[in-house]
């Protein structure tokens, strides 16, 4: 299966660690192109080069391309900003292009309490893994 790993890249590390998991499991996985520029880093630097990579490389637009012949989405849903298993706006994006591609969504942790777009995230019916991606099938 073909998968993309999407999150907030405050959480790279995490991710490439998801990548590789699944990889492992022989699955095909595709992250951003930009991950490995985040390694290390601190959240400060993270949140500055999440916008340079925005503004200036057309990141989101570099992550819709391959998810076009993906099967599947996995969300890194972290604890962020006082939210747990918090999904940001641009991995909620990200959900939207997997749900109108008819792709499977999972999530890394249970669906995130939040206002404003919990309704959505729950009506793309993702399949939480409670962190465990032997669930990934």
């Amino acid at each position: 299966m073909k998968i993309g790993v999407a999150g907030s890249m405050q959480y790279t590390e995490k991710m490439m660690e998801i990548c590789e998991a699944l990889r492992k499991q022989g699955h095909e996985v595709f992250m951003s192109k930009f991950g490995d520029a985040y390694v290390g880093k601190t959240d400060e630097e993270k949140e500055r080069l999440k916008l340079h990579h925005k503004y200036n490389f057309d990141a989101i637009r570099e992550f819709w391309k391959p998810m076009q012949d993906a099967d599947a989405l996995v969300v890194a849903n972290y604890d962020k900003h006082g939210i747990k298993n918090y999904v940001g706006g641009n991995s909620f994006l990200e959900m939207g292009f997997a749900h109108v591609l008819n792709q499977k969504i999972y999530l890394m942790n249970p669906i995130p309490n939040v206002p404003y777009y919990g309704t959505e995230i729950i009506a793309m019916k993702p399949i939480v893994l409670n962190g465990d991606l032997n669930k990934v099938v």
